[in-house]
């Protein structure tokens, strides 16, 4: 038996594998062990590639010869390179340290009322009314966001989205500034 004739057969089974689990992720059915099949088998997928191009190296280095195949090669290596950059912020996490936007709200999830209130350059009593309209008790100013939440049965989210007036994140209100047409 010749590593030509299972390399192939493995990669094909195991991209069929990794193509279906990917597809019900891709559109959120988690059903059974599918994420942890895809997560796992694509190692499969990975091996049977690497085997089947090593069994069939003299054709796979004939593509670097002809502009398709090395247009195509170059463009699958760009995406690659691309999508490991951290855009928009997402991803710039360095040795254990947390992305900035994560720690600023972690931040003000653990302050005080009064805390959040300078922030948001208003009065804590404003705040406190804001978070009544959403069905939300704030009846200490030093209470903290986390102290809130629990305290209402709510996510800390939910409540700095009432503060911040985020419509769909707890809070109908819209901040000054903001514009309908973003």
């Amino acid at each position: 038996m010749t590593l030509k004739s299972w390399a192939t057969p493995l990669a094909i089974g195991a991209f069929i594998i990794s193509g279906v689990t990917g597809l019900l992720l891709f559109f959120d059915i988690e059903i059974g062990l599918v994420e942890p099949v895809h997560k796992w088998l694509s190692w499969l997928l990975l091996g049977g590639i690497l085997l089947h191009t090593a069994s069939n190296w003299k054709v796979f280095t004939g593509y670097f010869s002809k502009k398709a195949g090395l247009g195509i090669i170059g463009a699958a290596a760009l995406v690659t390179t691309l999508s490991l950059l951290p855009m928009f912020g997402e991803g710039e996490e360095e040795h254990g340290k947390e992305s900035t936007g994560k720690a600023a709200v972690q931040a003000l999830e653990s302050s005080s009322l009064e805390t959040v209130a300078l922030v948001l350059k208003a009065t804590p009593e404003d705040l406190a009314a804001r978070l009544e309209k959403e069905g939300i008790a704030a009846t200490n100013p030093s209470m903290t966001i986390a102290e809130i939440a629990q305290k209402n049965g709510k996510e800390e989210k939910m409540v700095l989205g009432a503060l911040f007036g985020k419509p769909g994140k707890g809070g109908e209100e819209r901040m000054e500034g903001d514009e309908d047409d973003h």
